[in-house]
């Protein structure tokens, strides 16, 4: 995790490790003036296969949860869902094993950032 936050800080991005209260770790970060967080499921003797980016958007249960399915369908990389209070929720998947650079790395960001930036400004999300 902590080469992930480098590489996140390296790109200009504020990065830091946070432990939940449920004692799982994880990173907090912001790209573009939006927070979002780094997931490293199934980690072993320090090492990731993947991580999960989320960025997670407070809408007071006031989104319409009938256009994700719509953007699903349309949209590669990256999913949207609802969580418990139908407020809008962007994921993307990277997978780093076997053979993941830092240079694959960079160019899936560049995605993240791109369907981030799209996804806020379809459903005007700042």
């Amino acid at each position: 995790m902590e080469e992930v936050v480098a590489w996140l800080q390296s790109g200009g991005c504020a990065a830091k490790v946070v432990t939940a209260e449920n004692g799982k770790r994880h990173i907090e970060s912001n790209a573009q003036g939006t927070p979002f967080n780094v997931f490293a499921p199934g980690c072993q003797g320090g090492r990731c296969a993947s991580i999960e980016i989320v960025a997670a958007f407070a809408t007071n249960g006031k989104f319409d949860i009938s256009q994700l399915n719509k953007w699903n369908s349309e949209t590669a990389w990256c999913k949207a869902y609802y969580d418990s209070v139908n407020d809008p929720c962007l994921d993307m998947d990277i997978g780093l094993w076997p053979g993941g650079t830092f240079e694959s790395l960079n160019d899936q960001f560049v995605t993240w950032n791109s369907i981030l930036d799209n996804f806020i400004a379809k459903y005007s999300l700042q």
